[in-house]
């Protein structure tokens, strides 16, 4: 199935503008997590620590009257959230104190005595200390490195050290990229958003991959061409599979972010964004910077 056939773009010519924006959005993405390793941006109860409280209604319930309820009993920082048109709320309440063990108790009574004829049942409750919260953030940050040695070895010995330098600019781009999305939109920080970080770095993985194997057969040809054509070939001649593959995956995460429900919407959004940047990067970053790397030895390929 081939959506584009016999594509002759320059991707090659715009290696230049491509680093430029996407050193803007690294730089952006470097601030980001800058600010989480501050606790300055907005944070989950899964990094700093807090109590998560779903309540079901039989009746919708007001959001705000529920907030001032909260407020005037010593819980003016919690976050509320309404799901299925207001008959679920979720509360939220980071972590301001030394002690978390009745927290979710604590909000269940109160409700139940200022909501008066509000019936309710606890869906689920979590409570997370800031010691759990620390070590989370610890083996998150120990995850996503591991996950980039492995990418950059993986891809070295499968192709070539340049190959895996490529790659690993790619994967790291895409990284920072997403962490910079959820800072500027002031997302919620938490594992469901590594999970996807992590999602989208093994995508932009294969989706590279894919690309550097057709560079490397027609490397190993017999052709009298530059390096910048010889690439520009490559990524045409799989363009269209990589329009096919990533449509395919766009449309069933976009499918998650419409449909998902409200529990999931942030990581369906990192979805969605995922694999838009996981396809730019493949073709605009990691397929430029080796293209950089061959031309440093030579200006044309030789047997």
């Amino acid at each position: 199935m081939e959506l584009i056939v016999k594509t002759k773009i320059n991707f090659m010519g715009m290696k230049k503008f491509a680093f430029v924006l996407s050193g803007i959005i690294a730089l952006v993405g470097l601030v980001g997590i800058v600010q989480i390793g501050r606790n300055a941006a907005n944070m989950g109860i899964d990094f700093s620590g807090g109590t998560s409280l779903q309540l079901n209604f039989a009746q919708p319930v007001s959001l705000e009257k529920t907030r001032g309820i909260l407020a005037a009993n010593n819980f003016k920082e919690a976050t509320l959230q309404q799901i299925k048109g207001g008959n679920q709320l979720l509360i939220k309440v980071g972590k301001s104190g030394p002690d978390t063990g009745n927290v979710a108790k604590t909000i269940e009574e109160v409700l139940r005595k200022e909501l008066h004829g509000a019936s309710f049942s606890v869906e689920s409750s979590a409570e997370i200390g800031p010691s759990i919260g620390d070590k989370l953030k610890q083996d998150t940050l120990k995850a996503v490195g591991l996950s980039m040695l492995g990418i950059i070895i993986y891809i070295a010995w499968r192709f070539d050290f340049k190959f895996g330098i490529g790659a690993l600019a790619a994967t790291l781009h895409d990284v920072l990229a997403m962490v910079a999305l959820f800072y500027l939109l002031d997302k919620e920080i938490n594992l469901l958003f590594i999970t996807a970080i992590l999602t989208i770095a093994g995508y932009s993985l294969t989706d590279t991959v894919v690309v550097f194997d057709r560079i490397r057969e027609n490397l190993h040809k017999r052709f009298d061409e530059s390096i910048d054509a010889l690439f520009n070939k490559s990524i045409n001649e799989v363009l269209s599979r990589t329009v096919i593959t990533s449509l395919t995956t766009f449309l069933a995460a976009v499918s998650l972010f419409l449909f998902g429900g409200e529990m999931i919407h942030d990581f369906a959004l990192a979805l969605v964004t995922g694999v838009v940047i996981a396809t730019y990067s493949s073709i605009f970053i990691a397929s430029p910077i080796v293209s950089v790397l061959e031309n440093r030895g030579q200006t044309t390929v030789k047997a």
